[in-house]
């Protein structure tokens, strides 16, 4: 923290990604309070903004096997499904959010 004092007046100067970064993380979190705040605000706006979440999630626009993805689908499941080679990282954990298992 003290490297971050050398370099800033005061706390309204930290650029917010540098701020994240040296936040410390929440217990079983694998970001900082601060960054998590930012994802429940950001999230809950795009899926009250998004029209294939709300009026447009019906079977009329999506097909059955794309209802079955979006609700039997978690976001292990999606990392998983673009970057397989990140399986090591979740054995043992079950949330994506979660820290995830060091590898290597």
């Amino acid at each position: 923290m003290q490297r971050l004092a050398d370099l800033y007046a005061t706390v309204d100067d930290v650029d917010l990604m540098v701020g994240l970064y040296a936040e410390p993380l929440i217990d079983g979190f694998g970001f900082s309070e601060t960054a998590f705040r930012i994802f429940v605000l950001m999230a809950s706006r795009r899926l009250k903004s998004d029209r294939f979440f709300t009026d447009d999630y019906r079977s009329e626009v999506y097909t059955a096997e794309g209802i079955r993805w979006v609700e039997d689908t978690g976001m292990r499941d999606v990392v998983l499904r673009h970057a397989p080679s990140l399986a090591p990282a979740f054995v043992g954990v079950q949330n994506a959010f979660a820290p995830w298992a060091k590898v290597g």
